[in-house]
C-alpha cells in the first residue's frame, strides 16, 4: 500500500499561498474523527502517488508521524495550472462500509482484431468494507468482436459478494462497433480505378 506524508496545517495561511509554495492542500474526515483535519502535502510527492493511485485508492496517510488508513475521496485537478490543487481523504474504519469508485482500465487494445472500441463508462461506483476496496477494474478487450458489449454486471467487481454496486448493473461499459472508415476507403479506391 502506498504511503503519502502530510502535515497538519493551520487555517491562518491561505490555501492559495501554500499552493504557490509547492503544496497541495486537503482534508481528512471520518466517522470516528471529532472534526476533519486540514493537511498540506508536498506537490511533487502527490504527483508521484497519483502515478499509481487515484480517486478510490486506499493508501496510508502519514500525518506528522501518525499513520492513517485512508481512501482518496476527491482529487481536484487544476487544468489551467497543470497541477493538483486539493485532495480529500476519508479515514477508514475496519467495520464501516464506505462509498468508493473503481476506475475502469481497458487492456490489450492493440490485440483487438476488428471494430472500434467505445468506452462509455470511466468508473464504477460501489459500497464495500475497507477490506474489499479496489481502485481499478481491468477489462481485457483482446477477445471482443464487433457487436460485443460489456456491462457493469459483467465486471469482476460485480461478482464480488462483499461489494454492493451503486452504478446500475445494466450500464454499458464498453462496446465494439463496426468501423465505417474502412468502408469509405474501399469506395475511394474503386472510384480511383
Amino acid at each position: 500500500m502506498n504511503t503519502l506524508k502530510a502535515e497538519k496545517r493551520t487555517l491562518d495561511v491561505k490555501a492559495k499561498k501554500l499552493r504557490k509554495e509547492g503544496y497541495v492542500t486537503g482534508n481528512v474526515f471520518g466517522k470516528e474523527m471529532k472534526e476533519s483535519i486540514p493537511v498540506k502535502m508536498d506537490a511533487a510527492a502527490v504527483d508521484r502517488l497519483l502515478k499509481t493511485s487515484n480517486k478510490g485508492s486506499q493508501i496510508m496517510l502519514d500525518i506528522d508521524g501518525e499513520s492513517h488508513n485512508v481512501l482518496i475521496k476527491e482529487v481536484d485537478y487544476n487544468p489551467l495550472k497543470g497541477r493538483v490543487d486539493e485532495m480529500d481523504f476519508q479515514a477508514l474504519v475496519k467495520d464501516e462500509v464506505v462509498h468508493s469508485v473503481a476506475e475502469i482500465v481497458l487492456v490489450n487494445h492493440d490485440k483487438l482484431e476488428s471494430g472500434v472500441l467505445q468506452q462509455q463508462l470511466e468508473e464504477v461506483s460501489y459500497k464495500a468494507l475497507p477490506s474489499a476496496l479496489v481502485d481499478k477494474v481491468e477489462i481485457d478487450v483482446a477477445e471482443l468482436r464487433i457487436g460485443d458489449t460489456i456491462k457493469v454486471k459483467d465486471l469482476s467487481l460485480a461478482q464480488d459478494k462483499d461489494v454492493h454496486l451503486v452504478t446500475d448493473p445494466e450500464t454499458t461499459v464498453v462496446t465494439v462497433t463496426e468501423s465505417h472508415i474502412a468502408i469509405a476507403d474501399d469506395e475511394d479506391s474503386e472510384e480511383a480505378e
